[in-house]
């Protein structure tokens, strides 16, 4: 099962036991996470930070809520089967990331299911 961890500064066991810290690649940026699925393809478990520090201009750099709307709207990726968990300490972003994978994961079932006897 392929893991990934999106978060600048936190450390995997940090959240996780420290057993399961290596079964994680650890992404530490937006642009990182972009690469990371675009040439490995989508993991079977993301765990999401949102706030993604400074890019390397010192502006604010997308965060883990822009890595998941890429993922809902421009990635093109099959996403019913992903698992996912929110790590975030902002609980507005973390809410805004579980509701919109979350609801596009349960839309995408429902429509499979609607639709494929058509």
């Amino acid at each position: 099962m392929k893991k990934m961890f999106l978060d600048d500064i936190r450390e995997v066991e940090w959240i996780y036991d420290a057993e399961l810290a290596a079964e994680f690649e650890v992404v530490r940026s937006y642009a990182d996470f972009l690469a990371y699925i675009q040439k490995n393809g989508l993991p079977d478990f993301i765990s999401f930070d949102n706030d993604l520090g400074l890019d390397e201009n010192g502006q604010i750099a997308p965060d883990g809520y822009a890595a998941a709307k890429w993922l809902v709207y421009k990635s093109g990726l099959d996403l019913r089967n992903l698992k996912f968990k929110v790590h975030s300490a902002n609980p507005v972003a973390a809410e805004q990331i579980r509701s919109l994978l979350k609801n596009n994961i349960r839309y995408s079932k429902y429509y499979e299911e609607s639709f494929s006897n058509i």
